[in-house]
């Protein structure tokens, strides 16, 4: 038997969305976007995402329509978005739908309940956010979401995790992982 480095169900590179493989070769920040409270609590990994500073500011992110965090978020009205770190690759993982998480995500880290919805105990750093009258607009297979930053903490400053190519990496020259 031998073992193969290839993913087994991937379709050959020149199968794949152009549009996908342009991304794939794009850094991306990796962010948990959450919102709720208590037992209705929704979150989703978001990479595709934009902070704009101003009075207000903003951070715009691609959502899945169908996710339970859109409705979640516009339930609520509010959302947490949360700045992760090379310690959060398995909760991207399990917030992005790819890894398994028994008893559901919140349960694999710690949590603080804000006004905005759940943060992330020990995020590099996290904004509450607000849903304002912008209707979000249909981008792709998505959903342009805009969200008013109403409140921002930071904690210790550690490398963010990037996303790249299907693989977790930090900054150059600290990347953890090798």
């Amino acid at each position: 038997m031998t073992i193969s480095g290839e993913h087994p169900f991937l379709p050959p590179e020149s199968d794949r969305s152009p549009v996908r493989r342009l991304r794939g070769r794009l850094p991306s920040p990796v962010t948990l976007w959450t919102a709720g409270a208590a037992g209705e609590r929704a979150g989703l990994t978001v990479s595709s995402l934009l902070v704009a500073d101003g009075q207000p500011g903003y951070v715009a992110g691609v959502l899945d329509p169908l996710s339970e965090l859109w409705d979640a978020l516009r339930a609520t009205g509010s959302a947490v978005v949360s700045v992760l770190s090379w310690q959060h690759r398995q909760l991207a993982d399990a917030f992005g739908y790819v890894a398994p998480a028994p008893g559901g995500p919140f349960r694999l880290a710690d949590w603080t309940q804000t006004e905005w919805g759940p943060a992330l105990a020990g995020a590099t750093g996290w904004a509450g956010c607000r849903l304002g009258d912008r209707p979000p607009v249909e981008l792709g297979w998505g959903l342009l979401v805009q969200l008013e930053v109403a409140h921002a903490e930071f904690g210790e400053d550690a490398p963010p995790l990037i996303h790249r190519r299907g693989r977790y990496l930090t900054v150059p020259g600290e990347n953890p992982g090798g």
